[in-house]
């Protein structure tokens, strides 16, 4: 065994000995490190193309100018839409739009209607939810509207965008949506904006005086900006949260950004807003659906060691996100049905939904044990109410919030008038210490609560004893 090791070292070194041998040798170990500095040097310069492109793609969009929708003499035609932008309409056309129109005012009344059709919104995203927004928004009687996006329509668009279509693949989504519009309402007054909402952007794109800002950005930076500019601005705005890689309808809701769960985007809004001083005051779209069933597509092989060279634009997302193309459209449509009843003064609260089922099993038993403390004096112990009596209470009457300070969390319900038997019709929804505080006082509720608090009460107790001749 040795002497045959010992015998290939000798064959090794007379081979590599031979000055032939030690030339080829040096000159394939060059042209290995010259192969190498060459394919570095090629994927670097790759990087820098992929990133100088993005910013000129940037530079390009003319954030100042029309939007690039294009006419019969292809010409860019674009009008710069404002809350006094006049819309005009002949004695025959406002005939047509008002039978046109014939349901929302049977159901809106003639002055909500009016309130509605005088709005101005902005819708910044044209996506699967703006565009659903936007389009449901113009169909109800909203007649200035300025949609703003900087993407093309794509054949992946048409599984969920409202106006995308084979013919308009390629073009912008805001003209996609602007064409649109005008086969529907071609009075309506539609400003088509190609362009990247940012932080330095938004006092352009934002200006006009909106009655409403739908914020349906998927970029998280981007959202945070917009979100803050309107809270600076005092201007109303809902955003839509993450419709991707969600399936179950029933649980999309709307609430306060501080009182959302489950969602992970939520999570991660509320918690930058919060950093900003923002901690409430924003409305959201959103769904409680728990995430996981579904994940983001994989990036190719070759794309996994510079991603960010395969990204739409600098910093945002490259991977894949799944949609149910039915799911943007609903998180759009329940943005639009909150804004056009807020447009037009149609009252609806929007309830906060928690665990409803073991809520009310939790309220039910407390309120039992409240009862139990009653002294013959106020009638004794009662309680005639079932788990259902008790979120019929406090969500279709107390609508999740204590009638005294509106807060959703530990609530409880007890009697309102303590002389009186404890029904339905005499049940308020207060938080838990508010509840301990009430079950104390001596006399009526007139004698406590201030004037407006009690007479909301009073007015949710009738509202009950009429719904409930229909339960």
């Amino acid at each position: 065994m040795e002497q045959r090791v010992s015998a290939n070292l000798e064959k090794l070194l007379r081979v590599f000995g031979d000055t032939r041998v030690q030339l080829a040798t040096t000159a394939l170990a060059a042209s290995a490190i010259t192969a190498g500095v060459m394919w570095g040097t090629r994927r670097t310069r790759r990087s820098k193309r992929a990133r100088d492109l993005k910013r000129n793609t940037l530079e390009s969009i003319d954030f100042e100018g029309d939007s690039g929708f294009l006419g019969i003499d292809n010409e860019p035609q674009n009008t710069i839409v404002t809350k006094h932008t006049p819309v005009e309409l002949t004695p025959n056309e406002e005939s047509l739009i008002r039978e046109q129109l014939a349901r929302h005012y049977a159901f809106l009344g003639a002055d909500g209607m009016a309130k509605l059709r005088d709005s101005f919104v902005v819708v910044v995203g044209a996506g699967g939810v703006g565009s659903w927004a936007a389009m449901m928004l113009l169909r109800s009687g909203v007649q200035r509207i300025r949609i703003i996006d900087f993407d093309q329509v794509t054949l992946s668009s048409l599984n969920r965008h409202v106006a995308a279509t084979r013919a308009t693949v390629g073009i912008s989504k805001v003209d996609a949506l602007k064409m649109s519009f005008l086969d529907i309402a071609p009075h309506a007054q539609i400003d088509a904006r190609v362009a990247l909402f940012s932080a330095d952007t938004a006092s352009d794109l934002l200006s006009g005086n909106p009655d409403y800002v739908l914020d349906c950005i998927d970029n998280m930076d981007t959202k945070v900006d917009l979100l803050t500019f309107c809270n600076k601005n005092n201007l109303r705005v809902i955003s839509a949260m993450g419709a991707g890689m969600k399936s179950d309808p029933s649980r999309v809701q709307i609430a306060d950004i501080s009182d959302t769960f489950e969602d992970p985007m939520s999570r991660v809004v509320r918690r930058r807003l919060k950093l900003l001083g923002i901690q409430s005051g924003v409305e959201v779209v959103y769904s409680t659906e728990k995430p996981g069933k579904v994940q983001l597509v994989s990036l190719a092989e070759s794309q996994t060691e510079e991603p960010g060279d395969f990204s739409v634009l600098p910093d945002f997302r490259v991977r894949i996100v799944p949609v149910l193309g039915t799911m943007p459209a609903m998180f759009g449509i329940a943005m639009g049905t909150r804004v056009l009843t807020e447009l037009a003064g149609f009252p609806t609260e929007p309830m906060a939904i928690k665990s409803r089922h073991a809520l009310y099993a939790r309220v039910q038993r407390e309120l039992g044990n409240r009862e139990k403390d009653r002294t013959a004096e106020f009638g004794g112990p009662q309680l005639r109410m079932s788990t259902d009596d008790t979120g019929y209470m406090l969500d279709e009457i107390w609508r999740g919030k204590s009638a005294v300070s509106g807060v959703t969390d530990k609530l409880a319900l007890t009697r309102w008038r303590r002389d009186l038997p404890m029904t339905t019709s005499n049940c308020v929804c207060m938080t838990k210490s508010e509840a301990d505080k009430h079950d104390k006082i001596s006399g009526s509720p007139e004698d406590h609560y201030s004037p407006d608090i009690v007479e909301f009460v009073e007015r949710r107790l009738n509202e009950e004893k009429h719904i409930s001749k229909m339960r």
